[in-house]
């Protein structure tokens, strides 16, 4: 567990917090960065700017080493047992959709493809325009009454027809961590491959594919203390070499003429064009920071805030905290009795606290559970339990000021 002067000195790595007096809890949707995030994405454009796997003078060389090293460290974050299970994308949409592009010759006419209920958009989007386009069943794991999946229904809707199962780690609209372990085991009962959607989880759980056995899990830097515009995918090497290429360009390729091209094996293949070379070294200074305060450390923290905020948000008259009894990390989903979430939104702004309302790019769930949206909260490692408080008085204030309005 932190103490409190540790996350004073934690703080102090956000440039953010220098400059603008705001609570900023809308980490769900993307992280703040630190200095060293920001100063090495400054130093390598002021001092070593480069392409990569293209030339031999230094200024190449020290880009691509740069890359490379990146590379390494983010197979040992989440414990890959190749370096070229790593794949860099733009983000974890790019990612689904050049899975979804590469299996297209695996999917055949009526077989199924297996999502649920609570994903965000961009993984659920490319499976239906996959099973469209191949005449296949995309079917949809519900949840039960706390939220959660339903595995008995999931232990249904697999069959050998099942091609592939492509389930969130951990929800981004109500914060449940999914029992993606179980589902990858039962999965591989049927040969299904398995790809775990982990923006949510990367930078709140400790992650580790091979013990998971996952086939593909995906992931972005913005939500891990890194820049935007950078994501990275790791799929098992014995699959990503059947994998044609996604794209095609600069970079990936052996030997070009104007009749056949030979491609390069992994990870290049799936790597056409110049990286977000950039991103890629900003990305390895967030995973030192995160590795310099622990995975482990950073999530009882965490646990820490989400349940005092349950406790004392509890104390509203009013109030629905969506699931706080299931299995949550992180993230807090609310509203309250005949209160827009936009309308306490606006107002939770003008106290500079920064929250997120509405459907949270999950229309489905929103629409099955028949809500218009809720107040989203969600924390990182530089949150505090004073923010909390001041948090809650606001919303008390809002409160008041909203029912004055409508009732008085």
């Amino acid at each position: 567990m932190f103490s409190y002067e540790e996350i004073k000195t934690i703080r102090k790595q956000f440039p953010i917090f220098k400059t603008k007096n705001i609570i900023y809890f809308d980490n769900a949707a993307t992280t703040q960065k630190p200095f060293k995030v920001i100063n090495a994405i400054t130093k390598y454009y002021c001092n070593f700017n480069s392409n990569v796997n293209r030339s031999f003078h230094f200024l190449g060389q020290f880009s691509t080493n740069c890359l490379e090293l990146s590379r390494n460290n983010i197979k040992d974050f989440i414990n890959a047992k190749y370096r070229e299970e790593i794949i860099f994308t733009s983000g974890t949409t790019e990612s689904i959709n050049l899975i979804a592009f590469c299996i297209y010759k695996l999917l055949k006419k009526y077989d199924d493809i297996i999502i649920s209920h609570s994903e965000h958009h961009s993984n659920i989007i490319p499976w239906q325009v996959l099973s469209q386009n191949k005449n296949a069943n995309l079917k949809v794991i519900p949840v039960n009454s706390e939220g959660e999946l339903n595995i008995r229904i999931f232990n249904k809707l697999i069959t050998k027809k099942t091609k592939l199962i492509s389930i969130s780690h951990v929800t981004n609209t109500f914060g449940i961590i999914n029992p993606i372990k179980q589902l990858i085991q039962t999965a591989h009962k049927y040969n299904s491959l398995v790809l775990i959607d982990g923006s949510q989880a990367i930078s709140h759980i400790t992650i580790d594919v091979q013990n998971l056995d996952c086939d593909f899990y995906v992931f972005s830097s913005h939500k891990m203390y890194g820049p935007p515009g950078l994501g990275i995918l790791y799929g098992k090497k014995k699959i990503l070499d059947k994998f044609p290429p996604y794209q095609c360009g600069g970079g990936m390729i052996e030997k070009v003429t104007l009749k056949k091209t030979i491609f390069y094996g992994l990870p290049f293949k799936l790597e056409a064009g110049t990286p977000n070379i950039a991103g890629i070294i900003g990305t390895n200074k967030a995973l030192n920071f995160i590795v310099n305060y622990s995975i482990r450390k950073i999530k009882t923290y965490e646990n820490k805030l989400l349940k005092y905020a349950i406790k004392i948000l509890s104390n509203i008259k009013g109030i629905k905290i969506y699931y706080k009894n299931s299995n949550l990390t992180k993230i807090l989903s609310f509203n309250i009795e005949n209160i827009h979430s936009f309308d306490l939104g606006k107002l939770l702004n003008n106290h500079g606290i920064a929250v997120r309302t509405g459907k949270h790019c999950a229309q489905p769930i929103m629409n099955y559970l028949k809500i218009n949206g809720t107040i989203r909260i969600s924390f990182a490692i530089y949150n505090t339990i004073e923010e909390i408080d001041i948090f809650y008085n606001s919303l008390i204030k809002g409160l008041f000021f909203v029912k004055t309005n409508l009732f008085g």
